[in-house]
């Protein structure tokens, strides 16, 4: 079973960096990860973590809205990693950088062990 990962994507730097980290996680390990992205509009829906081996939410900020989407649908996540508190600055629209996606992506596999 895949580890599931609920991603904020949100359009700052940090939130588009989880969803960097997470495309980056699938195409590193096909098969071990699945990504869902916390939509403002929708949610989290119970069928897309169901199948779960761990759920790992991945936050650009302290806002949280991947961790507050995955509560509205009932669960409470394997592991919680927060980008901003990575040592990742928030910075508005910057681009993501690679060495952030690398920081990242160590922590979300250092977290599915």
């Amino acid at each position: 079973m895949p580890v599931t990962l609920i991603t904020c994507s949100g359009i700052s730097n940090t939130g588009k960096l989880t969803t960097q980290a997470a495309l980056s996680l699938m195409q590193k390990r096909p098969g071990d990860y699945v990504w869902v992205r916390a939509q403002q509009n929708g949610g989290v829906s119970a069928d897309e973590i169901a199948e779960a081996k761990r759920v790992i939410v991945l936050d650009g900020c302290t806002d949280c809205c991947g961790a507050k989407k995955l509560a509205e649908a009932g669960f409470t996540p394997d592991s919680h990693l927060i980008a901003t508190e990575l040592g990742i600055t928030k910075n508005g629209m910057a681009d993501v950088q690679f060495a952030e996606i690398g920081k990242v992506v160590a922590a979300v596999l250092e977290a599915s062990r």
